[in-house]
């Protein structure tokens, strides 16, 4: 049995991740998992580890996995493509990056579409959400799951009560249409910009806030250079766990059945913790002095009503029976 040794890396040291070095025997298929995210409690760094740890341990001898956070490998840019070429053979981008192959995995960006994470977790488990996983199929792209992340929450270096105090402001985004048409629908301006790139873009004033979940906004350490974090809860933060069909084809039959099972079961446990996580890394940002401001039911109707228009917008696109079918799930 082969040790799995768990190293630090110059530039991950730096960025405060984990990378996960497997050493890989002779004869064994060896993959590389590619992410952005940093730290050691984000809930895709804890399934990336989970995943490479299982497959290092039950799948020894025939595959050995290679774990790569904070863009150490390829970043935002880069990443889909290097999965097409075979540079890597995993990733777990966030849903908001596939405007450009597919519309219809827009719905997950749609704000107020889902009222929280078991929402969430109710449609990627429906026979819609699972028919989502092979939407871009004919680029060459093979969802294996959602790994869930959390809810949004606005930042800015000023409160945000009412939307009307975002009107004038510039957000940073992710580079989807509908998150754009949201900021808009504010009265502000949509950045979009590298996830590595946002902390000095907050610090320098580049941008005056941007929308995250509590992970994120803890472990990129956010809220050291913003005022204060709105607990709105608009929308939600997912990565689509995916791969190429050609490296997947490639597998032998019993090697791709017990790999997309030990997938599977990470997944859904991953999925299962997210909650837990999410709740922590909140506490954990009121402990290092970061200001929370919580909304009035009446408040966050507001909130509600200026962006709802949003989903009507981008019907045509992604699908009115798929817009149904999330937010009635």
């Amino acid at each position: 049995m082969k040790t799995v040794a768990l190293t630090l890396s110059a530039l991950a040291l730096a960025l405060s991740s984990f990378t996960t070095y497997a050493s890989c025997e002779k004869g064994e298929i060896k993959a590389k998992l590619s992410h952005v995210t940093g730290g050691t409690t984000h809930p895709k760094v804890v399934a990336s580890n989970r995943l490479a740890e299982r497959v290092n341990s039950e799948m020894n001898g025939k595959m050995c996995l290679e774990v790569y956070p904070s863009s150490t490998l390829f970043g935002d840019s880069k990443e889909l493509e290097a999965l097409l070429l075979g540079d890597v053979q995993l990733l777990a981008p966030s849903l908001s990056k596939f405007g450009s192959y597919t519309r219809k995995l827009g719905v997950f960006d749609l704000p107020f579409i889902f009222q929280d994470m078991d929402h969430a977790i109710r449609f990627t488990q429906s026979p819609t959400g699972r028919e989502l996983l092979n939407s871009m199929k004919e680029v060459g792209f093979v969802g294996l799951g959602y790994w869930m992340s959390g809810m949004k929450y606005f930042s800015a270096n000023k409160p945000l009560i009412t939307p009307n105090d975002a009107n004038g402001l510039k957000f940073r985004v992710q580079t989807s249409d509908v998150a754009k048409a949201m900021i808009s629908a504010m009265g502000a301006s949509p950045q979009p910009m590298a996830f590595k790139e946002v902390y000095g873009a907050l610090q320098t004033g580049v941008v005056d806030g941007q929308e995250n979940t509590w992970s994120n906004i803890y472990t990129k350490k956010f809220f050291e250079v913003q005022d204060s974090i709105t607990e709105t809860n608009h929308q939600l933060l997912a990565y689509l766990f995916m791969t190429s069909q050609e490296w997947l084809d490639s597998l032998k039959p019993e090697i791709r059945q017990q790999f997309l099972e030990i997938a599977d079961e990470v997944t859904q446990e991953a999925n299962l913790n997210v909650k837990e996580k999410e709740a922590k890394n909140r506490s954990n940002i009121l402990q290092a002095d970061g200001k929370i401001n919580t909304l009035t039911p009446e408040q966050r109707q507001q909130w509600v009503d200026v962006m709802k228009p949003v989903w009507k917008k981008f019907e045509p696109e992604i699908g009115a029976d798929i817009i149904e079918a999330a937010a009635g799930s």
